[in-house]
């Protein structure tokens, strides 16, 4: 009886450690790494076309927001120009009116710095030089009127020496008189005593380069009287009116010690003064006004 022996299976080589790997031939080699998945580019911004006529619609609100600015706020602060009469609302016409006082103001400084002596006298002293100038004149021509008579009296014997006496004493008498004669020449003040009472004073003390600005309302065509006194010190003033979109300088003044005059409106609004202390020194400044005007507007 013959014996048969099971088949053996096939014996396979198996890889010893550290042996590098050999690949079968029915083995699938390894997939590579797989890639995630891929960012998407950010899609461009995109805007809103421009085209000539958005161009100009765009050019042209600028330009009118601009000139607007420059009408309703710029020119009132800064020039004290309001053609449309929004800045005398807002107050912006009395800052712009003030920095032109004060641009004003400092240019003349730098002028009259520049200039050691001044090349004109405020018209309160040349009137007062006038006057004395007038009295000294009326004085000597007295004078001089008597003045032969010592000399005569001189070229007489002694018997008539003691009739020229009277003379020479009544000459002293009518030279006496002369001051009388130039006291009488003054009653100038006289016609200012028998105007009305002022209607309103006001009184302010001004520490060295503080200013104040003090005006009357009133209609246009009328008249107001005014007196005003630096006490003693000087100001710079600026009279000048305001109203309605409208502006006028009336005069304007540097280290001027007083003045008075009449003040008649060029227009329905607010007429007045400013002044500034531009010394060192305090100075008590007094107004006095009266005449036509509605009321004082004043701090």
């Amino acid at each position: 009886m013959t014996q048969t022996n099971p088949a053996r299976p096939a014996l396979r080589a198996e890889p010893r450690p550290g042996a590098p790997f050999a690949a079968r031939p029915d083995a699938v080699p390894p997939s590579p790494a797989q890639p995630g998945p891929v960012p998407r580019a950010a899609a461009p911004a995109t805007g809103i076309a421009g085209t000539p006529s958005s161009l100009l619609r765009s050019t042209l609100k600028a330009g009118g927001v601009a000139a607007a600015i420059l009408v309703l706020v710029y020119l009132p602060a800064e020039y004290g120009v309001d053609p449309t009469g929004l800045g005398s609302v807002l107050g912006l016409t009395e800052m712009g009116e003030i920095k032109q006082q004060l641009r004003a103001e400092a240019e003349a400084d730098a002028a009259l710095a520049a200039s050691p002596v001044p090349s004109v006298l405020p018209r309160e002293v040349l009137g007062r030089l006038d006057r004395i100038e007038a009295e000294v004149a009326a004085i000597a021509a007295a004078v001089g009127a008597q003045a032969p008579l010592p000399g005569d009296a001189a070229g007489t014997d002694a018997s008539t020496a003691p009739e020229a006496e009277p003379a020479e004493a009544a000459a002293p008498a009518e030279v006496a008189e002369a001051p009388v004669v130039s006291a009488t020449t003054e009653p100038a003040p006289a016609p200012e005593a028998a105007e009305p009472a002022w209607r309103d004073s006001y009184e302010v003390t001004l520490a060295p380069g503080e200013g104040i600005e003090v005006k009357l309302a009133m209609e246009e065509g009328q008249t107001a009287t005014f007196a005003w006194s630096a006490n003693g010190g000087v100001v710079n003033h600026d009279t000048h009116g305001d109203g309605g979109g409208q502006n006028v300088t009336y005069e304007e003044g540097r280290a001027v010690p007083a003045q008075e005059g009449t003040l008649t409106a060029a227009f329905t609004g607010n007429h007045g003064w400013f002044w500034r202390n531009r010394t060192e020194a305090p100075v008590t400044l007094t107004l006095q006004t009266g005449g036509e005007y509605l009321e004082m507007r004043r701090p």
